[in-house]
């Protein structure tokens, strides 16, 4: 593929990752800020029973409120800061997943253009987020032990590399075995031989017993994992449309110059 037209291509998978940040932004707001609220609430009912029961007075339970005051404010975080953060994300992993799109295009079977950015935000949202999600789930802020943040923080981009390196391999699998067994056969080999690697490594790594604080209640946990998902499910889903709809207008317009190109430059009839 020409390096202008990967380029045209990293430039539309950005902006189809600021407008999948867009479409995520809303289900953040609305789907995932309540349990993040909820969660807060939580922390600080439990830090007041704490002074309550420790015996300090109200002006050093004032005074320890004032020393940790957020120096951004709540409803700042839940709108401003939380659509930059989101945007950005969509933007950069848009430009990562129109690269990856560039170099299994033509290379992953006789899909389009439309078929093949299905395929890749489909595999992005498998390996990035939804098997290291299925080992290690989101927890909502402020829950999780922080003496253990680094090692969680650590295991989960673990399992995120990890996940990722086997959804190459797959790949490169199922497409050697595939003039011996044809494409679905060997998609089905390459596919079972990732979901048991993948089994094997849920077994082997440590688990996250500490992530969530003892006595959270269930069923807030239990939302917030949700709306993580979908917020991500919701993210990849419209970048694949979106990507896909402006991939096919790039390499339609390539082809339509290069026939044109090559009617011009032949020969007329005699």
């Amino acid at each position: 593929m020409h390096a202008s037209t990967v380029r045209s291509l990293l430039v539309r998978g950005m902006l189809a990752g600021l407008v999948a940040g867009l479409f995520a932004f809303a289900v953040a707001y609305v789907v995932g800020e309540p349990p993040v609220n909820g969660s807060i609430a939580v922390e600080e009912a439990q830090a007041a029973a704490q002074e309550t029961h420790a015996g300090h007075g109200a002006a050093a339970g004032a005074e320890a409120a004032e020393e940790e005051e957020e120096a951004v404010s709540r409803p700042v975080q839940s709108t401003f800061g939380l659509a930059t953060g989101v945007l950005v994300y969509g933007v950069a992993l848009g430009g990562i997943a129109a690269l990856a799109f560039s170099f299994a295009l033509g290379r992953v079977g006789r899909f389009g253009p439309r078929a093949t950015a299905a395929l890749t935000a489909a595999a992005a949202f498998t390996t990035v987020y939804l098997v290291p999600f299925l080992k290690y789930p989101a927890t909502p802020p402020a829950v999780g032990n922080p003496d253990t943040i680094g090692k969680r923080t650590t295991l989960f981009f673990l399992m995120i590399l990890l996940s990722v390196l086997l959804g190459l391999a797959a790949v490169i699998i199922g497409r050697r075995l595939a003039p011996r067994l044809g494409n679905w056969n060997a998609t089905l080999a390459a596919a079972a031989g990732f979901l048991v690697v993948t089994a094997v490594a849920f077994v082997l790594l440590p688990a996250n017993d500490d992530a969530v604080q003892a006595g959270f209640p269930a069923a807030l946990l239990w939302e917030f994992r949700l709306a993580s998902l979908a917020v991500q499910a919701v993210l990849w889903a419209v970048f694949g449309v979106v990507f896909g709809v402006l991939a096919q207008k790039v390499l339609a317009g390539r082809t339509a110059a290069a026939d044109s190109r090559a009617t011009a430059g032949a020969p007329l009839p005699g």
